[in-house]
């Protein structure tokens, strides 16, 4: 499995397993642990989830799913912003360590920039990192203005990760947030690496991963693996859906490969609003 370093030099999956929206279906639940319990087994032992995702439902189906195999698991949960003060974090993280069964968070995310400062908010997380309540803390939604705000608070510099909407047709961040971070070596999680689905019909990458024989998806997410400090963590709770995502790790892009993807979804020509889903 691919891995990329945190600023502490800790190595995680560069493929993680996202659950927006696993856990709200009971019918499903079955199949979506067997799905998280699949990918733990192919070595994709990082899982995203936040307390928003059907408020704490997908927090509490990981619990299950990683229930006697904590130890291999890097848990990344979000926090909400109207939950991140002094006294919201600590609570909101309580909360969290409760429904995922576990007493440490691996990484802890603001889910987005809200009206807390955010010295208010990175303190807090200091506050539960020295307590041993969460490893790393990081943000998710942050532009560059927000970033290189949250860079001039001292505790604001240890931010582990900005997790980002980036896929083929969001490539806004390629511009100045994602050298910005790469510079100050803050890896990226990519949300949505196949567009919520749109991706693995999209006629242009149709043809492309055709040519190259693979699928849409193994596409689209080979094209984030292959770049630097990148996290995709696409969302799936059907194994047959994890088994195809997993096949991007078999089809490593060349340098023809990716040119011929610029051409067809091509990088920014100036600086892009952050784009959020």
């Amino acid at each position: 499995m691919k891995t990329v370093v945190l600023p502490s030099g800790e190595k995680v999956p560069a493929f993680g397993l996202g659950t927006w929206n696993i856990g709200d279906d009971p019918a499903a639940r079955a199949e979506e642990i067997a799905t998280i319990r699949l990918g733990l087994d192919a070595g994709a032992t990082l899982i995203d989830t936040a307390e928003m995702y059907g408020e704490g439902r997908s927090e509490e189906l990981v619990g299950e799913a990683i229930a006697g195999r904590r130890d291999e698991v890097f848990i990344v949960t979000k926090v909400y912003p109207h939950n991140a003060s002094r006294n919201g974090i600590p609570a909101a993280c309580e909360r969290s360590l409760k429904r995922l069964k576990t007493d440490r968070i691996d990484l802890y995310l603001l889910h987005w920039r809200g009206s807390i400062p955010f010295a208010e908010t990175v303190d807090a997380f200091a506050a539960l990192q020295k307590a041993g309540k969460i490893r790393h803390y990081g943000v998710s939604n942050l532009d560059l203005g927000d970033m290189q705000a949250l860079w001039k608070i001292p505790a604001g510099r240890a931010v582990a990760a900005n997790q980002l909407l980036y896929n083929l047709t969001r490539r806004g961040i390629e511009y100045d947030l994602l050298p910005w971070l790469r510079e100050r070596k803050v890896p990226v999680m990519a949300y949505s690496p196949v567009e919520q689905g749109r991706l693995m019909t999209d006629g242009k990458l149709a043809g492309f991963a055709r040519r190259h024989g693979m699928t849409a998806a193994q596409a689209a997410l080979a094209w984030l693996l292959a770049k630097e400090g990148v996290i995709a963590i696409p969302k799936t709770g059907r194994r047959d859906r994890l088994k195809e995502n997993l096949g991007a790790l078999e089809h490593p892009l060349v340098v023809a490969q990716l040119a011929e993807l610029d051409r067809l979804f091509p990088p920014p020509a100036g600086p892009q609003a952050l784009e959020m889903l």
